[in-house]
């Protein structure tokens, strides 16, 4: 599988190696341009122009000029490991050994390539759920592995959820499947796994003895009563599950880059191999500051939560205004809107294109998140981000309200 790009790269990058093939320069890179160029307002990226808690910024703010410049431990400083299992233990009741459970690393997107590095075989596969967010199936690829992507649907009606077939998921899973990896709370639908959802994922990794790694950067940006649940914590899961997290969404600090993993002993020994050749430190100052963060009491990250959900009430009342139905997020920074009612071709890219002029918005399409050969299942679709202030999100609802 390659994910969806908008240029051949295999004409403009010809030294690419083949298994990087399709992943070259993407929509993302266009739609920033567009918004500088045109002076118009980025929803298409998912990062909060808003500062994080002063009490993690002063941290790493004292930090900066110290020891903590030079390298930390390859591991991630105790102080941070530590927290992160206390972390753990309070919002999931999993308990972790700090020294041998736990691996601090370059945001979550290292820890992805690392464990897909260190625990795939050439030819393996692994099922995940599609739309993709970007760097899982180049991670895959880098591997050597083959990605197998299982379908969410987006609901009928608008006050529903994206959910899969079980069938699809069943058929994805092949004697080469050695990983299922899970994005929940999922970007880039915002959909959050059930019950139901959950036990269905820990039954096949059981019955068929695969690996699980879990992508759960989103976890406390939960709403509207929906609640996260790691696959870890199902029975059996906790000794085959990687779970991966970081700081930039839970504490507004995208650009500090510090993650983390934790799970069984004999599985973060060998993602760690593996991470040790890639950045093999990181982020300093930042660590203490996020272990600060992750010791806040509850009712920050409650808080949090709540922020979010009304900036995502804003923007998803914009969007209806503006003629555009829209799937009303339990998760995440992103709602996904159907642009057919204002673009009859129903060709999201185009869409896109055309905003910053219509409007003086920038999204994403969500074809970009899918497999070519089903990209046909995004075509449709745009991905807007609401992790942005009141003045920002408020004056991109009233640009929108232009399409009605």
């Amino acid at each position: 599988m390659r994910r969806a790009t908008w240029n051949a790269d295999d004409v403009t990058t010809p030294y690419l190696a083949s298994r990087l093939h399709g992943f070259g320069t993407t929509v993302f890179a266009e739609m920033s341009a567009l918004a500088v160029a045109t002076g118009s307002i980025n929803l298409g990226q998912g990062f909060p122009d808003y500062p994080g808690p002063p009490e993690v910024l002063d941290v790493a703010r004292a930090a900066i000029g110290t020891g903590a410049d030079q390298y930390p431990p390859g591991p991630g400083i105790p102080e941070l490991r530590a927290a992160v299992a206390a972390h753990q233990r309070r919002f999931s009741g999993l308990s972790y050994d700090p020294d041998t459970e736990v691996l601090v690393t370059a945001g979550a997107t290292e820890a992805l390539a690392a464990a897909m590095l260190s625990l795939l075989e050439p030819g393996d596969e692994v099922v995940l759920f599609e739309p993709i967010y970007d760097s899982y199936s180049a991670s895959i690829a880098m591997a050597g592995g083959v990605a197998r992507p299982v379908p969410l649907h987006p609901p009928a009606a608008e006050g529903g959820r994206w959910t899969f077939d079980p069938a699809d998921l069943r058929a994805a899973v092949t004697p080469r499947t050695r990983l299922l990896l899970v994005n929940s709370p999922h970007n880039p639908t915002g959909t959050v796994l059930s019950a139901e959802e959950l036990d269905l994922l820990a039954e096949l990794a059981g019955a068929h003895d695969l690996l699980v790694l879990t992508d759960e950067v989103y976890e406390h940006l939960v709403f509207d009563g929906a609640r996260h649940v790691s696959l870890a914590t199902l029975p059996g899961m906790r000794e085959r599950t990687v779970v991966v997290s970081s700081a930039g969404k839970t504490f507004n600090v995208t650009g500090w880059k510090v993650g983390w993993i934790c799970g069984p002993a004999p599985l973060v020994a060998a993602v760690r191999t593996a991470k040790q050749f890639l950045t093999y430190v990181n982020a300093g100052p930042f660590q203490p500051a996020v272990a600060a963060g992750l010791r806040l009491p509850d009712e920050y990250f409650a808080g949090l939560a709540r922020d979010l959900q009304y900036r995502r009430d804003v923007l998803v009342r914009g969007l209806r205004d503006a003629g555009l139905p829209v799937v009303s997020p339990e998760a995440t920074y992103f709602a996904t809107v159907d642009v057919r009612g204002v673009q009859p071709d129903g060709d999201g890219l185009a869409f896109c294109r055309a905003l910053p002029g219509r409007a003086g918005v920038v999204a994403v399409p969500s074809g970009v998140f899918y497999a070519p050969e089903h990209a046909h299942l995004g075509r449709h679709l745009v991905r807007f981000a609401f992790c942005k202030s009141d003045d920002v999100l408020g004056e991109a609802v009233e640009r929108l309200r232009r399409l009605a």
